[in-house]
């Protein structure tokens, strides 16, 4: 294994999006003939690395995919974007992780996600990776593979003194209540925070009340993003949340831009660990604003050549 330090570990999951684009969704039983197909890289820990690295950071992730043609392509797409690969592990067990998606014409669509390798990912490889976890300056982990393994990793990095960002993503509603405690950042959608409290996120004014629950809790510091009404920032050791608004653009797909958010999050704690978690989270939304401007979700995250210099 390598002896190198790393800016930025994501531990977490990679999809193979399979998108096919029909005038409707199909009936049970029913055959449509759709209209455009394509192949996308997705899956929450993969995007929020990938977007840190065209940061401009150095990054690694610690993931499983299965030992087939996605797998392999996935593999090369990490090199293709200078993530680190090898705590990339293929397994015969089970394929790599894949979501078939239908969208119709106006917009909607219909999801079918099967985790496959990533539900593999555990205890083993957090081991084999500890040395690199130790020297890393942030590590980040959603829910997307075993909720065990992505506690276990933040468990790690914490007691390593490794700044931590969890995003409690896909949200369940029975989290375990250690993921509050290990969390430097904890980061979440409204839904999710809603999902979480149970209190209703529908503005800036009830995203402080759960930003407040959240805190509660036991994490260093709460963003709850908002989409276009930008986010809501509330650290321990101030007593007031912030709302940092997001610039209004006309949005082309919104596609994993909290992913966006999340990678470039990171990049700037680890690259400017002294600046305020507020001017963090507004850098980081003007990158995500780029996002939804493109088309796709890998697709269209921003290089730090494609970014305000004032951004970095």
């Amino acid at each position: 294994m390598t002896e190198e330090a790393f800016d930025v570990m994501v531990v977490g999951s990679c999809m193979t999006d399979l998108v096919s684009q029909a005038p409707r969704l199909p009936k049970a039983g029913e055959t449509i003939h759709g209209h455009k197909f394509f192949i996308g890289f997705g899956g929450k820990g993969a995007n929020q690395c990938i977007q840190a690295a065209r940061l401009g950071v150095k990054t690694a992730i610690i993931c499983k995919v299965g030992k087939d043609f996605f797998g392999d392509n996935y593999i090369q797409n990490f090199k293709d974007n200078d993530v680190h690969t090898d705590f990339v592990r293929q397994t015969s067990a089970a394929a790599t992780g894949a979501a078939s998606i239908t969208v119709n014409d106006a917009g909607e669509n219909a999801i079918v996600i099967v985790a496959g390798a990533n539900m593999l990912l555990g205890n083993e490889e957090l081991q084999e990776s500890l040395p690199a976890i130790r020297r890393a300056k942030v590590l980040v982990c959603q829910l997307e593979i075993s909720p065990q393994t992505s506690l276990q990793a933040l468990q790690m990095a914490r007691d390593s003194r490794v700044k931590t960002i969890f995003n409690p993503a896909p949200a369940i509603p029975e989290l375990d209540p250690n993921f509050y405690g290990v969390s430097d950042v904890f980061c979440c959608n409204e839904s999710e925070a809603e999902l979480l409290t149970g209190c209703p996120v529908h503005d800036v004014e009830e995203a402080h009340r759960a930003a407040q629950e959240l805190l509660r809790r036991g994490c260093g510091a709460v963003i709850i993003t908002l989409g276009p009404q930008g986010c809501v920032v509330l650290k321990a050791q101030g007593s007031a949340s912030t709302h940092v608004p997001a610039t209004a653009v006309a949005a082309v797909d919104t596609t994993g831009a909290g992913d966006s958010f999340i990678g470039a999050l990171a990049f700037y704690m680890a690259h400017h660990p002294t600046m305020p978690l507020e001017e963090m989270a507004r850098r980081a939304n003007q990158v995500a604003t780029v996002s939804v401007q493109a088309v796709g979700t890998q697709t269209s995250y921003p290089f730090k050549r494609d970014l305000p210099a004032e951004l970095f």
